[in-house]
């Protein structure tokens, strides 16, 4: 599968580390050239240097909701590298823990602007700029939050349904020059996720049939499969990449 992505170029929101970065290295792997944003262009300095250089991926820094950002990612994307073939909205934050009515309203609303909106947002742009007349596939990283519900992250998880349904309408209004799917991790081993197990990971891994929690390249190989032709007559549709852990079958 080493040219599997041979000629096309992958835009990754949030990966100059975890989940996305490991999709973005996943993708070089197989022969894509990748663009990635975050917020920090030391960070972002530091993941296009491992992923082989300015040959194989540009970093863009920048806020993933800021529309001009969107802008400029689409635009260079297609001007270094020729294309905009393949989109994974990966960003995402929670920057809250407790009940939902505890949450301040406005937290909320920014929650549902980055983990929602701006991904609607950046498939538009992708398609205006690109995939509209040559075609391409999406991903968005969703969560089991998302389809099942979350005590302490319950807005996170709230985003993340409705980006598994935006995921759903996408597909239908776009294809069929456009395939859009969703994945959806159990608690993977990130930063981002850190507090969700720090200190206490086997008691939580006892949860997953499995008995482990994910690492980033365990969802890199799902987005993988989703963006390639080898799923090129599946859309719509949230792979759920948990372990086991939605099953409920743990002892």
């Amino acid at each position: 599968m080493a040219d599997r992505f041979a000629g096309q170029t992958a835009i990754i929101t949030g990966a100059s580390r975890g989940i996305g970065l490991a999709i973005a290295e996943r993708l070089v792997a197989e022969g894509a050239k990748v663009v990635i944003t975050g917020r920090k262009p030391d960070a972002l300095a530091e993941a296009v240097a491992a992923l082989g250089g300015a040959g194989h991926a540009l970093g863009v820094a920048g806020h993933t909701a800021d529309t001009d950002h969107q802008d400029e990612v689409v635009t260079r994307a297609i001007d270094t590298f020729g294309s905009a073939d393949l989109l994974v909205n990966n960003t995402a934050i929670n920057p809250v823990y407790g009940p939902l009515l505890a949450l301040d309203p406005e937290v909320a609303r920014n929650i549902v602007e980055v983990n929602c909106l701006s991904a609607l947002s950046w498939v538009g742009k992708a398609h205006r700029a690109w995939m509209g007349a040559h075609g391409g596939a999406v991903v968005n990283v969703a969560s089991v939050g998302g389809i099942r519900p979350a005590p302490g992250i319950a807005m996170y998880g709230a985003s993340k349904a409705m980006l598994i349904h935006l995921t759903e309408e996408l597909a239908v209004e776009l294809g069929p020059g456009i395939r859009v799917n969703a994945v959806a991790p159990a608690v993977v081993k990130t930063r981002f996720a850190s507090a969700l197990y720090e200190g206490r990971e086997n008691e939580v891994a006892a949860a997953y049939p499995l008995k482990r929690l994910g690492v980033p390249g365990d969802v890199a190989g799902v987005v993988a499969f989703l963006l390639s032709h080898d799923a090129s007559w599946t859309t719509g549709r949230t792979l759920v990449v948990d372990g086991g852990f939605t099953l409920g079958g743990a002892a």
